[in-house]
């Protein structure tokens, strides 16, 4: 395990490293995060449910693979797997611009490249959150999940202010190849690190249905990786049918452009940057428990302003609005990140990432799925009212669990072990 300096993670040279690989492959999915869906809108001049649809196939990796990427990225070295994903998801992306050189591009087309690209982040994902805990140790886990967040809110203000102007003097096809520019350096930083976690041996490879069920029994016995799951599904359910019509009803409806689109999201990014370097402070100040449900009851409400803007100082007042959304996101995230990991012994990690994943993000296509058929029907702004007023709710089941007051990790569940089921070797939970 990496000796990390007291005088920060950032001297610490692998974390740098995975720091500076988190900066490019951030940066290139936030131009991504803009320009693909302005492909479909601009240059293929889809309608609402076709960039649903596109929604829908960007993130139904989660569904298709979520639960079996857990249990093949706790059979691997998760510094491989990340460089791997990497690579290929940069090589994805690098289809879209040259096929519409080639004059080939098609909505279908794009389906096909969100689908994989979508399939391939999901195993990224999960090695990068199974691979931190190696990196710092778990007592550091924290500022480390805080210090990766402010460099994702950085990029999250950087990517769009970048991918605005060059939409708008390049198109939405050619800023692609930043994106997968972006992606591609991430992965050669990552090939960098020097910390290597044990490989697991022959006595790990156990089957694979039972590697997966130990992991959601795991989660779904636990009250409090429970109740953080089912919030997440709720909010990223409501989350995604907002997003899906967002970038229309700001191109559309309100007349935007690209650069003013990337400036709103730039916004978006500044509030998440907030969030990150007052997550710690926050988490501290009222608890961890808290600071989860809080962050999504205080801030989620501010969305509504987005349907209720018109052309003018209106869109300014909502934006600020998606910025409070981003800000109490990143207290959330970074909070119950940090709580997560810390719950979970190493040998499940990927599990726990995964097992989450599945059933938060399992949501995400479906509601960008809803959201297009939704603004179909009856409009993109009665959407937006439907998925702000969803956000807010998913404060619920974080609120009616023990995280509701849980101002720490209680001592005795530090360490802990995983408990024992029939299929597991006696002796393989590790303390967390």
């Amino acid at each position: 395990m990496s000796k990390v300096s007291r005088t920060g993670l950032l001297r610490d040279r692998d974390f740098g490293r995975l720091f500076a690989a988190t900066a490019f492959g951030q940066l290139g999915d936030r131009i991504t995060f803009l320009a693909l869906p302005l492909v479909a809108i601009v240059a293929l001049n889809a309608d609402e449910l076709q960039v649903g649809l596109l929604a829908a196939a960007t993130t139904a990796g989660s569904l298709l693979v979520g639960l079996p990427a857990g249990a093949w990225v706790d059979r691997a070295r998760k510094r491989t797997m990340m460089i791997g994903t990497d690579l290929a998801r940069a090589l994805m992306l690098a289809t879209i611009p040259m096929a519409w050189w080639a004059d080939l591009l098609t909505i279908r087309w794009l389906y096909a490249v969100a689908l994989v690209h979508g399939v391939l982040t999901v195993f990224f994902d999960v090695a990068h959150v199974s691979c931190l805990p190696h990196v710092v140790g778990r007592g550091r886990l924290v500022e480390g999940n805080a210090r990766l967040s402010a460099v994702r809110s950085v990029t999250s203000i950087s990517g769009p202010a970048l991918a605005g102007p060059l939409i708008g003097l390049a198109g939405a096809p050619v800023t692609l190849w930043v994106g997968s520019a972006g992606m591609a350096v991430s992965g050669l930083l990552a090939a960098t690190m020097r910390t290597r976690e044990p490989k697991p041996g022959p006595n790990e490879h156990r089957r694979l249905g039972r590697e997966i069920k130990e992991g959601l029994r795991f989660v779904l016995q636990h009250p409090v990786l429970r109740a953080i799951m089912m919030g997440d599904a709720l909010f990223n359910l409501f989350l995604a049918m907002y997003q899906a019509v967002l970038l229309v009803f700001l191109e559309r409806e309100l007349g935007i452009l690209s650069l003013g689109i990337g400036l709103i999201l730039s916004g978006m990014g500044c509030g998440a940057l907030l969030g990150a370097l007052s997550a710690t402070a926050v988490s501290k100040r009222i608890g961890q428990g808290p600071a989860i449900w809080l962050a999504t009851l205080v801030t989620c409400p501010a969305t509504v302003l987005m349907p209720m803007a018109r052309p003018g100082w209106g869109v300014y007042v909502a934006a600020a609005g998606l910025a409070a959304l981003s800000l109490g996101g990143v207290v959330r995230v970074v909070t119950q990140a940090s709580l997560q990991q810390a719950l979970t012994p190493d040998r499940l990690l990927g599990r726990m990432s995964a097992t989450t994943r599945f059933v938060s993000w399992g949501g995400i296509p479906l509601g960008g799925l809803l959201g297009g058929v939704s603004g179909s029907v009856f409009g993109t702004a009665a959407t937006l009212w439907a998925g702000a007023i969803g956000m807010t709710l998913s404060f619920l089941p974080n609120f009616f669990s023990p995280l509701r007051t849980m101002r720490a990790l209680p001592p005795e569940r530090t360490p802990t072990r995983t408990p024992r089921s029939p299929e597991v070797p006696t002796g393989e939970a590790g303390p967390v």
